[in-house]
């Protein structure tokens, strides 16, 4: 049985070196650009004939072009549709990188705290960025909200300090420990079936299960993430 660790090791491709700085192109890398690659070549295919009655094809990316469109509306408000964009992005991205991952020989990304939490920090970025742009020196008031005494300041600012910094921190664990265990049982099963023999049909098909389990998972997950980045982008427009 193979160690069902080694599934999550990243492995230079095109080894790069500038500066002593290891910038290879890696496993993890050639996922992420198959990812891009893959859902615009199906959205592409998907719109390539658009009709005004949809067909079965062009119907899918409607259908989660009006998804994300009320999530942003629910969760931010008309407000938000501005940055439709990003949301729809991060939506496909964590999507189509879980669910790649779950094809054999595949590499998850989405199982790597590098790679989701740089995610999480260009999210948290951008949200700065919009909250500075429309709230200028107001947006400090993030960090000591409306009402609060000035002499409870030392505490509060500390407290929402952290709280803020959190965000991309949520964002990062709760998808790669998901992503991350169920690959593991994946793997842990799959060594089962080869180590029974015939007796092995037992596990193989409770670990067909897992996978109709983890593609559920994996689509929650980036639903999941989705809806946190859009409460996240909220608070940056809307007053504390």
């Amino acid at each position: 049985m193979s160690n069902p660790m080694e599934q999550f090791v990243i492995k230079p491709l095109i080894p790069i070196e500038v500066g002593g700085i290891d910038i290879s192109f890696t496993n993890s890398s050639l996922f992420m650009v198959l990812t891009v690659v893959i859902s615009t070549l199906l959205f592409a295919l998907c719109l390539r004939k658009r009709r005004i009655i949809p067909t079965m094809a062009q119907s899918i990316p409607e259908s989660i072009y009006s998804f994300i469109s009320s999530l942003i509306k629910e969760n931010i408000g008309v407000e938000g549709l501005k940055y439709f964009y990003l949301i729809f992005t991060i939506f496909l991205f964590v999507a189509f990188g879980n669910l790649l991952g779950l094809f054999p020989y595949a590499f998850t990304f989405t199982s790597h705290v590098a790679a989701v939490g740089g995610l999480s920090l260009i999210a948290l970025m951008f949200n700065i960025a919009i909250g500075i742009r429309k709230k200028k020196l107001g947006w400090l008031r993030t960090f000591m909200p409306k009402g609060i005494p000035f002499a409870l300041a030392p505490l509060i600012i500390p407290i929402e300090t952290i709280s803020f910094l959190s965000k991309p921190f949520s964002l990062t664990v709760r998808l790669v420990a998901n992503m991350t265990v169920g690959h593991i049982m994946l793997k842990i099963i799959a060594g089962f079936v080869i180590a029974l023999g015939v007796g092995g049909i037992v596990p193989l098909a409770f670990d067909a299960c897992i996978i109709v389990f983890e593609i559920f998972i994996a689509l929650l997950q980036a639903f999941i993430y989705t809806v946190l980045s859009c409460i996240y982008l909220g608070d940056a427009l809307h007053s504390h």
